[in-house]
């Protein structure tokens, strides 16, 4: 699955861009809402999303926040089908992932590519979904940093080991010489920006990206 972070768009035309990414073939649009505190930008917040919830679903909300239970009610209420906390933000993370639930969303977390797997170990059984950074985040059209490659492979174990069917998706620097990297690593949903936003056609982009994933090896190294 290709779903397309806004980050990169052209934002004085965001309804067109969020329209003719999913025309395009996004399978979903990825919101990457920042605070200036918990990374180094400022993205939007409800307001914008509320606008994106007339023209596009489904939508997945990464929360790079500080204190991000302040906000869930905010992006459930919004459309959100998934929203994505941190493990460095969350200070009661396992509290979190339960009310997410609780508002009818999937629950999400997210590592730093300096946080280890095995901060989501006491959390697993409360989680539908884990996004492992694979740049520093803050910014788009960062390069793809490959250790982190290894960590993707080892919570892809994780999963098998636990017998849940929790997604494994990545994000930072996924492009169409990238991803079948990530995807041999065990990812199965792919965040990318700039990758398709810089492009000069959204939909051969998406669809090139969709072929190398598919052709890559996926069994975790």
């Amino acid at each position: 699955m290709i779903s397309a972070s806004i980050l990169s768009a052209d934002f004085s035309h965001l309804k067109e861009e969020v329209t003719n990414v999913i025309t395009a073939g996004a399978d979903r649009i990825h919101l990457d809402v920042m605070d200036g505190h918990f990374v180094p930008n400022l993205t939007f917040g409800p307001p914008v999303v509320r606008s994106l919830s007339k023209v596009s679903r489904p939508m997945d909300a990464h929360l790079m926040v500080t204190n991000p239970e302040a906000y869930l009610a905010d992006f459930a209420g919004l459309g959100c089908d998934v929203i994505t906390v941190h493990v460095e933000a969350a200070h009661h993370l396992h509290k979190v992932l339960t009310e997410i639930r609780d508002m009818g969303c999937r629950a999400g977390v997210s590592l730093n590519p300096a946080t280890p797997a095995v901060t989501l170990e006491p959390v697993l059984p409360f989680v539908d979904e884990i996004l492992v950074m694979t740049v520093n985040p803050g910014f788009g059209g960062q390069k793809m940093i490959p250790e982190v490659l290894e960590k993707i492979s080892k919570i892809h174990r994780m999963i098998d080991a636990s017998g849940r069917g929790i997604v494994l998706e990545v994000d930072g620097g996924v492009k169409v010489d990238t991803i079948a990297a990530a995807a041999r690593a065990g990812a199965t949903r792919f965040v990318v920006g700039s990758g398709i936003f810089k492009s000069s056609d959204y939909g051969a982009t998406i669809a090139a990206l969709r072929k190398n994933a598919a052709l890559a090896d996926t069994i975790a190294v």
